[in-house]
This record gives C-alpha cells, sequence and structure tokens, in this order.
C-alpha cells in the first residue's frame, strides 16, 4: 500500500491526509500554549493570589494563615513541608523520610510523620523523634514576605 491509497474508514482519508491533520492539530496547541499574554502565575508578574510573586521574586507557595500554630503542611509538588512551631515561626523540610525514601504523610500531633514504618520528626527542627529513622530531614530555608511564604 502506498501513502495515497485510501485507508477503510468512515471518510475514507488517505494515511498522508490524516498524518498531516494529525500533525496540524499538534502545532496549533503548542502554538496556543506559547501565545498567552496573561502572567503566569508563578511568575514575579503574577497577582500573588495564585501563587505570584513574593517581594524577592519566588513563587509564594502557601499562605501564613494556611499553616496551623505547632503543626503544618505537606506541599509534596513543591517539595516541602512547612510548620509553624510557634506563631510566626516557619520552618521548612525535605517531605522524604530519611529511613527508606518513603513521603511522610502528615503533620499531627507536634510531629512531622511517616506512616511507611512510623518514623517521627520534630516539627521546630526536623530531628528524629522516634525511629527506626536514625537521621532527620533536611531543613529548607523559606522566605516569608508579609501572608506570603516561599521557598528562599
Amino acid at each position: 500500500m502506498n501513502d495515497d491509497q485510501v485507508i477503510a474508514g468512515p471518510a475514507g482519508q488517505s494515511r498522508r491526509a490524516l498524518l498531516a491533520g494529525a500533525g496540524a492539530v499538534g502545532a496549533t496547541v503548542v502554538l496556543t500554549a506559547c501565545g498567552s499574554d496573561r502572567p503566569i502565575a508563578n511568575s514575579p508578574e503574577g497577582d500573588g493570589e495564585n501563587g505570584g510573586g513574593t517581594e524577592g521574586g519566588a513563587p509564594s507557595i502557601a499562605k501564613t494563615g494556611d499553616i496551623p500554630v505547632g503543626g503544618g503542611r505537606i506541599l509534596a509538588q513543591q517539595g516541602v513541608v512547612i510548620t509553624q512551631p510557634t506563631e510566626g515561626e516557619f520552618k521548612g523540610f525535605d517531605p522524604i523520610c530519611t529511613h527508606q525514601g518513603c513521603p511522610v504523610s502528615n503533620v499531627d500531633g507536634g510531629s512531622i510523620n511517616c506512616t511507611c514504618h512510623n518514623s517521627r520528626f520534630s516539627i521546630t527542627d526536623g530531628s528524629v523523634e522516634s525511629g527506626p529513622a536514625t537521621a532527620g530531614l533536611a531543613e529548607k530555608e523559606l522566605r516569608v514576605s508579609g501572608e506570603d511564604i516561599s521557598l528562599a
């Protein structure tokens, strides 16, 4: 069969026409994605509402009001656990348990917890509160600007 022969199908299109149409659709999608004049939500030009920039230009990943005092939040997509051990003090930690590489599961009872093997880490400094993990969570530097929290 050569490229101009008819392929059995509802419209009887040739293989060449079918491939050309598929290529045109793909090109349209790519060009449409690149053609926006709006600021990207996580860019410094963003409005701050949807992850816009902070004063230093880094994208905001959370609001201070979203992080409970004496607790924290896991932001897996951003690769950080943010805690607030005392009011107004925010700490960032790696969200991967040092025991066997499982992602930590929750922040509860004043600890960052990995339910894979029940390791618990301090919300204050990431140190091990109970094993089997023997090494603490690596600290990640945060920047707080007004209500916005970003990775430094």
